[in-house]
C-alpha cells in the first residue's frame, strides 16, 4: 500500500527531536523556518458525501458505521469534504466520534462554506455564522484541514447582480477573517466553468490575490473549478481545453490547481427519467477519461502537464443511494475506489 500523504520538513524535525538528536529549542526555532518556506499542501484526493438536505445525512453515517465496507478507499483518499451547515442536524456524541474516527484513519476534514452568499452577503455577516459551526466542530474534536469557499464570485454576480469589485472585496475580508482565527487552515475558492469564461477566471484570480497583497494577508491556498462540462456538448459552450489552460494559468501563478469530479450528466437525463446510480457512476468516470485524453498528444496539441494538484470526487445530487460498500454497484466508496485507482494513480505513475 503507498501512502499518499509524504513527509514534510516539519514532519522530519520533529521526529529528529523526539530520537533527542536536537535541542528543544534549536527545534521550535526550525519549525516555523520549515512551514515557512512550503507550498500550500492541498489533499490529492478529496471526497465529497452528497450534503445533508440531499439524504438523510445517510451516506455519511454509514461511512462510520461500517468503517470495515471501504478499507481500501481509505488508503486511497487524503479527505472527506462537507459543508459546514450540513452537520448541525448531527448529535454532538455521534460528531465526536466520527471526528476521532478520522484522526485514527489519518483522513483530513474539509469543509465547505459561505464566503457570500444569500444570507451573508459580506464578511461582517457570513463570517460569524460560519464561525458557529466551525467552533462546533473543533469542539468536538475535529480539525479542520481546509476550507472550500463555495463560489463567492458566482453569488456575487448571479445572485446577488453585484460587480467584481464587491466581490473581491467582500471575498478578500472572507479570507482574512479566516486567516486571523484559523490561521493553520488552507482557503480556496470554488469557481464554476464556462458560466466564466477563462479570461474572466484568470481575472479574478489576480484581482483577489492581489487586493488580499494589498491587505498584508496571505493569498489563495488553491483554486477550485467547478465544470459544468455538459454545456459543452449541449450549449456548444466552452471545452476541457480552455480548463486545461486554466491549471496552466495557476501554475503559472504558484497557485494549485482543484477540480471537482461530479455527475455532471446526471441533471439532464433525471429530467429524461433515464437517470439512477449507474448514471452517477458512469458520468464521473467518463469526466475522468476526458480530461485524462487531454495528455495525448492526438488531442488538440495539448500540452502534457498530468491531471490536476487536486482531485475533488463529489456529488450534490441526490445519489448514489448508498456509501459502502467499497465492492457493491456504484456506491459512493466504489465509485471513489474505482476513479482513484484509474486516473489518480495513473497520472503519478513515471
Amino acid at each position: 500500500m503507498t501512502s499518499m500523504k509524504p513527509s514534510t520538513d516539519g514532519d522530519v524535525i520533529r521526529r529528529m527531536a523526539s530520537r533527542s538528536l536536537l535541542p528543544a529549542f534549536i527545534v521550535a526555532a526550525l519549525i516555523p523556518l520549515a512551514h515557512a518556506g512550503e507550498a500550500p499542501r492541498v489533499s490529492r484526493v478529496v471526497m465529497g458525501p452528497p450534503p445533508f438536505g440531499q439524504d438523510d445525512g445517510r451516506i455519511l453515517r454509514e461511512l462510520f458505521d461500517h468503517p470495515d465496507d471501504w478499507k481500501e478507499t481509505r488508503t486511497l483518499i487524503d479527505e472527506i469534504s462537507y459543508a459546514d451547515q450540513c452537520f448541525k442536524p448531527f448529535r454532538d456524541a455521534e460528531l465526536t466520534t466520527w471526528f476521532a474516527m478520522m484522526k485514527q484513519w489519518h483522513i483530513r476534514l474539509g469543509l465547505d462554506v459561505g464566503a457570500i452568499k444569500e444570507w451573508g452577503q459580506t464578511s461582517e455577516k457570513s463570517l460569524p455564522i460560519g464561525e458557529k459551526y466551525w467552533d462546533r466542530i473543533q469542539r468536538l474534536g475535529g480539525q479542520i484541514y481546509a476550507m472550500y469557499m463555495d463560489e463567492p464570485l458566482h453569488c456575487a454576480h448571479f445572485v446577488l447582480h453585484q460587480p467584481d469589485e464587491y466581490a473581491v472585496e467582500e471575498t478578500a475580508k472572507f479570507i482574512a477573517g479566516v486567516r486571523k482565527d484559523y490561521p493553520q487552515v488552507l482557503i480556496g475558492d470554488i469557481e464554476t466553468y464556462p458560466s466564466f469564461s477563462l479570461e474572466e477566471h484568470k481575472h479574478w484570480i489576480d484581482a483577489l490575490q492581489k487586493r488580499l497583497a494589498e491587505m498584508n494577508v496571505r493569498g489563495l491556498d488553491f483554486y477550485e473549478v467547478d465544470v459544468n462540462w455538459m454545456n459543452f456538448q449541449i450549449q456548444h459552450t466552452g471545452s476541457w481545453q480552455e480548463v486545461k489552460q486554466l491549471q496552466a494559468f495557476c501554475h503559472s501563478r504558484k497557485l494549485p490547481f482543484s477540480l471537482i469530479f461530479w455527475p455532471g450528466s446526471y441533471g439532464w437525463f433525471q429530467r429524461i427519467h433515464l437517470a439512477d446510480d449507474n448514471t452517477w457512476y458512469v458520468s464521473v468516470m467518463n469526466q475522468g477519461y476526458e480530461y485524462a485524453a487531454l495528455e495525448s498528444p492526438a488531442v488538440g496539441g495539448a500540452a502534457a502537464t498530468g491531471g490536476p494538484d487536486q482531485y475533488v470526487i463529489q456529488s450534490w445530487e441526490p445519489c448514489p443511494a448508498h456509501g459502502v460498500p467499497e465492492t457493491g454497484d456504484f456506491t459512493l466508496t466504489r465509485l471513489v475506489r474505482d476513479f482513484v485507482k484509474k486516473f489518480v494513480t495513473h497520472d503519478q505513475a513515471p
